[in-house]
């Protein structure tokens, strides 16, 4: 533990993927709590996973993959968000689309792009150890928008995360909110991806909110709880791929996974123990 701690100010890469395991968790934490509660998981599933197509077609195109990847992932977040208010089409269905359409679009450019295929392992399962300083201050300016704009909308958020007809009716602008929280969720996954990876990033987005809930059942509480279990777990993760060589995305979830599971079990044990006596 010592030696990690004075590799960090020993070397640059190291402390850039502690700073982004921090930021990651502080932006995934706040958005997938909306995420959860609305019960659109799906949603961070098919936007990561619609990125990809951005990605390859920004290596067909010879520019930066990130920038395809943001384009492909607001337009889908946007697109997922205006068919299901429309009506034309199921909230669940536009995202299995734009789900399967951007990871064939993605292969098929890649396969395109002539010479050899690039590697794509880095934005597939992440590598924070490639985060670059301007990664981190991109990341920095999009956690305080999130924790300005959902203080400052909490009560709104909530509303439309719980129940969107009941907000109406209370004269909350369902759409702005619905809209803005999309296009910040796109941005969040476009700026985590190198970190954590397309693969994996749903879990990250998924798991430290549905721990939080089993502490709270309040929304606010779920937040800070999400982005405070989203934290350690990133920093947990990253310790452990220093001492083992392993990929710190993976360690991640693992280890998060194991906080999820001892946390259902422990109710079901308290319970089991009572009914014996």
């Amino acid at each position: 533990m010592i030696e990690f701690l004075t590799d960090i100010f020993a070397y640059r890469f190291l402390a850039n993927a502690v700073v982004a395991a921090i930021l990651c968790g502080v932006c995934c934490g706040i958005v997938g709590t909306y995420m959860v509660v609305r019960r659109l998981v799906f949603l961070g599933g098919g936007i990561t996973h619609s990125s990809f197509g951005g990605i390859g077609l920004a290596y067909f195109l010879g520019i930066n993959p990130l920038w395809g990847a943001g384009v492909f992932a607001l337009l889908s977040a946007v697109g997922i968000e205006a068919s299901s208010r429309k009506g034309q089409i199921r909230e669940d269905s536009a995202i299995g689309i734009m789900w399967s359409v951007g990871m064939a679009i993605g292969i098929l450019f890649i396969y395109l792009t002539p010479g050899y295929a690039p590697n794509l392992m880095n934005f597939l399962f992440g590598n924070i150890l490639t985060v670059t300083t301007v990664n981190i201050q991109l990341l920095a300016l999009l956690a305080v928008v999130l924790v300005v704009l959902f203080s400052v909308w909490h009560r709104q958020v909530m509303f439309v995360a719980f129940d969107r007809d009941y907000a109406e009716s209370q004269g909350v602008r369902t759409g702005v909110v619905a809209y803005s929280v999309a296009i910040l969720t796109a941005i969040t996954i476009v700026l985590s991806i190198r970190a954590v990876g397309i693969v994996m990033l749903i879990s990250l987005l998924t798991i430290p909110p549905v721990i939080a809930n089993s502490l709270s059942g309040s929304y606010k509480r779920i937040t800070i709880w999400s982005v405070v279990i989203a934290i350690f777990g990133n920093l947990a993760g990253l310790f452990v791929s220093y001492r083992l060589d392993v990929p710190a995305g993976a360690a991640t979830i693992f280890l998060l996974t194991v906080v999820l599971i001892g946390v259902k079990l422990i109710p079901l044990c308290k319970f089991r123990r009572v009914e014996a006596k």
